[in-house]
């Protein structure tokens, strides 16, 4: 029997001296009074009883332990050209005396605080901050358009927001976030009782009085606050992730599950230990720069890279290669998007060629699916590993991956490898029934899940049920599809909801689709995915104007990619809308999306039998390239009748 083999089967036929053993590299106030809660299916708590503080577990007890001088985070920003390097003791102080600002303000154990900043080392502050009074932090995606902002703030009720004055994209273009957060607070029922503004010197923002304060005015005076002991099943985080209905769903995190869940995958999947510099290339309002940029390499005592810049054109498609050459960097985890842009840019590789890469050892990708080509090019490139592994925000960290601190396994292109120790993943059927190896089917993980992952969603138990456990009991619904081989590679194929995968980001189809139909011209809309070779998927609009409507099409395509624009955000990358006569629909009204994917796609469908009129797939098709897409030649197979 292998080590992995070993190691998994222990992970899930012994789970509690399993997750107890790695739970001993965590420190605690109190210890557990039982590994797994199982008293309240399927809401599985882990450790409880026991008592903990994840602040303490990322910094303090570093700087206890010699760490202190250590560099902790280093600040890359090349869309400023500056950069900051924070010992664990001085990112402790810091953290230390912003907890006492939140607390003066009145914040305590319980209370949330949205966090609404660029990526700047006072982000990862804020979040820390929150984590030692035992408040519960939401960061909200530097720029996300007021409308979105305001629904997260009415659902978690926030006591201060806590935000930058403006975030920066590329090398030149500020984007000023005061006036969103202002018409945000305005669009939303709750009102915060505070904001703390961090002012950037690209764009200084006019402070509301008796709303705003200034973060450096309330630093100077601060007082720093002891770490505050919390539950290990309290919730340390509330993180917002597209749902099906167009409203978000508040994903939430616990402190001991995950302190513990982290500290684990950081040696035995990534393969690094303290001491090491490790980078995720992501931004704090994602899942990765949560898990991977703040919490797990601070709790491990790595050093974490927190960058600001992109992966091109800051300056140019050597920006990542600069990073690990000139901080020593172990492991990078990034998006398979980065990579393709690089290889866009410098499909030769010519300025990874002028770095010192010595240190690196690992690249590995997720956020989306590796496809072949890519890995190919990258691993050709790099003469190093390069490791698919994949997860969801709900999770909070990887289900499958080629767990290279216990075994390495040799990589199979299109596979995110075997599942991670701790998850039990089966391909089912739509009956719920499991189907043979190389099956394609709809990839579920056997309850209970692993420390670290949802414990439900934020004030909505029964969302969470028929989310994610509802559809096939037993089973943690993942809403993705694909195969596992007859060696146990996992093969992830997409999304099974209409929830599309943009360069990493998780957005809703559907909330664009709730824009589209408010503007005055359009009688109905669809939007749904298309493969791109940069960013994995696009969204795609097919719009039915109304009757007696004879303005420029062009000009309605541009409103609504404005209109888009302004209410999701940029992150969308929505420009393409076709204007059709009608949509595709079965008998009963339901609009054929899927088919309209493979069609964007170029790839071979088969007419539903319960379709309106066959005709109109036609008339999308031409649409479609009107557009520039369904460039290959269909291949179209009538179903049987039924």
């Amino acid at each position: 029997m292998s080590k992995y083999e070993q190691v998994y089967r222990r992970s899930i036929e012994d789970p509690n001296s399993f997750w107890g053993e790695a739970a001993e590299a965590i420190s605690w106030y109190k210890k557990w009074d039982k590994v797994l809660d199982d008293s309240n299916v399927p809401f599985y708590c882990w450790f409880a009883g026991g008592e903990l503080n994840t602040c303490y577990n990322a910094l303090d007890r570093h700087v206890e332990s010699g760490r202190g001088d250590q560099a902790a985070l280093i600040w890359d920003s090349p869309v400023t050209g500056r950069k900051q390097k924070h010992t664990f003791r001085e990112l402790t102080e810091k953290v230390a005396k912003f907890a006492g600002v939140l607390s003066s303000l009145g914040v305590s154990k319980g209370d949330t605080v949205i966090i609404y900043m660029s990526m700047v080392p006072e982000a990862l502050m804020a979040m820390l901050a929150c984590a030692r009074l035992g408040a519960v932090h939401s960061v909200v995606f530097g720029g996300f358009a007021p409308n979105e902002l305001a629904v997260r703030i009415d659902d978690a009720r926030p006591k201060v927001i806590v935000a930058t004055s403006c975030g920066i994209e590329g090398m030149t273009k500020v984007i000023e976030y005061l006036p969103m957060l202002n018409l945000a607070i305005e669009l939303a029922q709750h009102k915060p009782e505070k904001c703390v503004i961090l002012q950037r010197p690209q764009a200084r923002g006019e402070l509301k009085q008796g709303r705003d304060l200034d973060w450096e005015e309330l630093m100077a005076k601060a007082s720093p606050v002891e770490c505050v002991p919390v539950k290990a099943t309290d919730p340390l985080y509330i993180l917002y992730t597209s749902g099906t209905t167009g409203l978000p769903k508040g994903i939430v995190r616990d402190n001991g599950g995950h302190a513990v869940a982290l500290r684990w995958s950081m040696e035995n999947i990534y393969n690094v230990r303290p001491g090491d510099v490790y980078w995720a290339a992501s931004d704090v309002g994602w899942v990765v720069g949560h898990s991977y940029i703040v919490y797990a390499p601070l709790i491990t005592g790595c050093t974490t890279i927190m960058y600001e810049g992109k992966p091109i054109g800051t300056p140019d498609p050597g920006a990542f290669w600069r990073v690990i050459s000139e901080h020593s960097v172990k492991v990078l985890f990034t998006a398979p998007t980065a990579f393709r842009a690089i290889k866009k840019d410098d499909p030769k590789g010519e300025h990874f060629k002028k770095y010192d890469l010595s240190s690196f050892k690992i690249l590995f990708l997720a956020g989306e699916r590796l496809d072949p080509d890519t890995y190919f090019w990258a691993s050709e490139l790099l003469g190093r590993p390069v490791i698919d592994h994949w997860w969801q925000t709900e999770t909070g960290w990887p289900m499958t991956a080629n767990c290279m601190g216990i075994e390495a396994f040799p990589v199979k292109a299109g596979s995110a490898t075997k599942p991670v120790p701790g998850y039990v993943l089966e391909v089912l059927d739509a009956g719920g029934n499991k189907v043979p190896p190389g099956t394609d089917g709809i990839l579920a993980v056997r309850l209970p899940l692993p420390p670290g992952t949802l414990l439900t969603l934020w004030n909505a138990d029964e969302r969470f049920l028929n989310s994610y456990v509802n559809p096939y009991p037993g089973y943690y619904f993942t809403a993705d599809g694909g195969n596992i081989d007859q060696d146990g590679y996992v093969f992830i194929m997409g999304r099974v909801d209409d929830v599309i995968n943009v360069a990493g980001h998780r957005l809703s189809t559907g909330a664009m689709e709730e824009i589209i139909a408010k503007h005055p011209d359009v009688a109905e809309c669809a939007v749904f995915g298309a493969e791109d070779n940069l960013k994995g998927q696009v969204p795609v609009g097919v719009a039915v104007l109304k009757a007696g409507v004879s303005r420029d099409s062009e000009e309605i395509k541009r409103e609504l990619v404005r209109m888009i624009r302004e209410q999701i955000g940029p992150i969308a990358c929505y420009k393409d809308t076709a204007v059709v006569a009608r949509l595709p629909k079965t008998r009963s009204g339901k609009i054929l999306r899927g088919i309209m994917s493979k069609i964007a796609d170029g790839q071979p469908y088969s007419t539903p039998a319960t379709i309106d009129d066959p005709a109109i797939l036609g008339e999308i098709e031409d649409a479609l390239k009107q557009i520039g897409y369904n460039k290959k030649e269909e291949q179209i197979t009538p179903a049987a009748a039924s």
